[in-house]
């Protein structure tokens, strides 16, 4: 059969069904078969909260956003070229954000009474014959009867092979898109290598998958996207936990120290404990708590020990852990606290992104108690953001707050990983013996940046004392005086501010470097403020991108930039928590664009927000002032 082939640049695709449809492995391996590629990609899973949500039901559906493009994207994108619908409350939940004329690949397995009734339509009402999905590409298949055909002749119940549904849409989409299987099937080798009538029975779904496409004449086009022009080097698929996990790895081996991980396992930071306990080999040591706040004071005494103590966690596990954090802080010891943030308050939404921590990672502790916050922008960015976390927290004798969220956890985008020779030293200075002058150790004793040394318990003539009451400058001894605290409080706050002199300038992303507006962003809303101001600059608007890696303390020179623009936005997945501490810092009146839904911002949300301030053309050369002040001025004549 004679096929033709058509070449797309972008495509963007939902796998959507039951949390047991195995959407999340489809939608994973279809991205890693495209990382091979060479395309540029970028994903969004969506889990969903429940652990086992009735099955056919709404709040059950999982799905997994996968984009490709032979362009560099730095989004997910906002609506679907091709959504895959197992079921009838798959289709319900996602066919709001479908293209107009996306094709809808549905099982129709999943559309029968019982699975529309369980999706709340109305009796007698089914979406694939009352023309509702007219002006879409409708493909039916019946893929549960077609799977269990495949397997036959294979003794298995029906609900071993139903599971291997998934399996038969990825073949047919790698059909589709004319894939090499390969990848996966090694997967499943890999996978099931113990198991041969689980493997075998995939891997001919697999292929009957594939063969549905190519031997059925409704079929009669195929779609190609070609490698996408990025910088030459040695790529693979990453997602944040992972990067984030890679990046402690590269931290202990630069530092040589040897990472401790105490934690207690919470969504969406499972994983990097999941991932570090694979990596012995690297001397990594993994211990799952009881508790949060035994995890974290776990942490505690193996960075006192002279290791690299690490804690993972999330916003109300961050809670639980702020004690400790104090205590960390007055023994001024490295500690890094890893908080991937969702969105909240109490259990909130366990499995929904949210930039919900800025606040509690700021503030949420007793006392004066300041920390150093780093928060990553992407998934790949994950590993130097978390190695430069590290390095802070080693370099200057404090505990770091890590911040990441479910978005950047679960994402996944192709990285370009660096040579050990291109990863900054990360300096480790342990005090091993008294020094020329010294008759007795003085443990708060400090070089000029305020950064006491690091004394290994055990070291002869090194002894002191530790523990969460006041310490009496220099000599470490307990200490209710008054001025002394004040002191104390004074210097280490300024311990943290001197951290502004050891990292980089702020930079811009992009854009002028003065103008109209400049779009300050933190965390995982960097895709889209740099998608959104790329194009608006194309389309003659005066705005520009900051993004911020270093929260506490800020680059030394933010506060000129913010002074080169007429108004600053700041875009963020909360109620406004950046924007309070811009404001307070620098005496600006910030602007503020917040979603709170579980989602992260569109493309087209954000760029209608920005042109709601600005005009277009004539302020790159020197034009009037932004759309928002003439709208102020027209209130006011009126």
């Amino acid at each position: 059969m004679i096929r033709k082939q058509e070449v797309l640049e972008d495509v963007v695709i939902k796998f959507a069904g039951d949390s047991g449809d195995g959407m999340q492995l489809t939608g994973t391996q279809f991205t890693n078969n495209t990382a091979l590629l060479g395309t540029d990609l970028s994903t969004f899973p969506d889990f969903p909260a429940e652990i086992r949500a009735p099955q056919g039901t709404i709040p059950g559906v999982s799905g997994y956003q996968l984009r490709f493009s032979s362009e560099s994207i730095h989004t997910p994108g906002d609506s679907w070229d091709v959504l895959v619908a197992m079921n009838a409350a798959a289709l319900k939940t996602n066919l709001k954000n479908l293209k107009k004329g996306a094709k809808i690949i549905v099982n129709t397995d999943g559309f029968d009474v019982k699975n529309l009734r369980l999706a709340n339509y109305p009796d007698g009402v089914n979406p694939l014959t009352n023309g509702s999905l007219d002006g879409y590409e409708v493909i039916q298949m019946d893929i549960t009867k077609m799977t269990r055909e495949a397997l036959k002749d294979y003794q298995m119940g029906t609900k071993e092979k139903d599971r291997a549904k998934n399996m038969f849409v990825l073949g047919f989409l790698y059909w589709m898109y004319d894939r090499d299987m390969h990848n996966t099937e090694d997967f499943l080798r890999e996978k099931f290598g113990n198991k041969p009538e689980i493997l075998e029975s995939n891997l001919k779904v697999l292929q009957a998958g594939y063969n549905y496409g190519d031997t059925t004449e409704t079929f009669t086009t195929q779609y190609k996207v070609e490698k996408a022009h990025i910088a030459p080097g040695h790529y693979r698929s990453i997602m944040g936990n992972q990067a984030l996990a890679y990046g402690l790895i590269a931290a202990s081996v630069k530092s040589g120290l040897t990472v401790f991980l105490g934690t207690y396992p919470i969504t969406p930071a499972s994983d990097i404990l999941h991932e570090l306990s694979k990596h012995k080999n690297f001397g990594i040591k993994t211990f799952q708590a009881e508790d949060e706040i035994a995890g974290i004071t776990s942490a505690i005494g193996a960075a006192y020990g002279g290791h690299l103590g690490v804690t993972t966690t999330s916003g109300p596990g961050l809670a639980l852990k702020t004690e400790a954090m104090g205590l960390a802080v007055m023994l001024e010891i490295p500690l890094l606290v890893i908080d991937v943030q969702r969105g909240g308050p109490s259990t909130g939404l366990p499995t929904k992104t949210e930039q919900s921590d800025l606040l509690q990672a700021y503030y949420g502790r007793n006392g004066e108690c300041p920390m150093p916050v780093i928060a990553a922008a992407t998934p790949s960015d994950c590993f130097a953001a978390v190695y430069e976390a590290v390095r802070i927290a080693i370099e200057h004798m404090t505990p770091v707050i890590f911040l990441s969220d479910g978005y950047i956890a679960n994402g996944a985008e192709p990285w370009k990983y660096p040579n050990s020779s291109q990863l900054n030293p990360i300096h480790v200075k342990f005090k091993t013996e008294l020094g020329h002058e010294e008759t007795k150790f003085q443990p708060y004793l400090r070089d000029e940046n305020l950064v006491r040394p690091w004394a290994l318990p055990g070291t002869p003539g090194l002894e002191h004392r530790i523990g969460g009451l006041e310490k009496e400058n220099i000599t470490g001894n307990v200490s209710y005086d008054p001025e002394n605290h004040q002191l104390m409080v004074k210097i280490r706050q300024e311990k943290v501010d001197k951290i502004a002199f050891n990292i980089p300038d702020q930079e811009l992303d992009n854009g002028p470097e003065s103008g109209d507006m400049l779009v300050l962003g933190w965390g995982s809303t960097y895709g889209v403020i740099k998608t959104a101001v790329e194009e608006l600059l194309e389309e003659g608007y005066s705005v520009a991108h900051a993004h911020l890696r270093h929260l506490r303390p800020f680059p030394k020179n933010l506060g000129d930039i913010l002074k080169k623009y007429k108004t600053v936005l700041i875009p963020e997945i909360n109620n406004g928590q950046l924007i309070k501490i811009i404001r307070s810092e620098f005496l600006i009146d910030a602007k503020g664009y917040n979603k709170i839904m579980g989602t992260p911002i569109t493309k087209a949300e954000l760029e209608e927000e920005i042109k709601s301030y600005l005009t277009p053309g004539t302020s790159l050369n020197g034009g009037t002032g932004s759309a928002q002040t003439e709208k102020g001025i027209a209130a006011v004549q009126g």
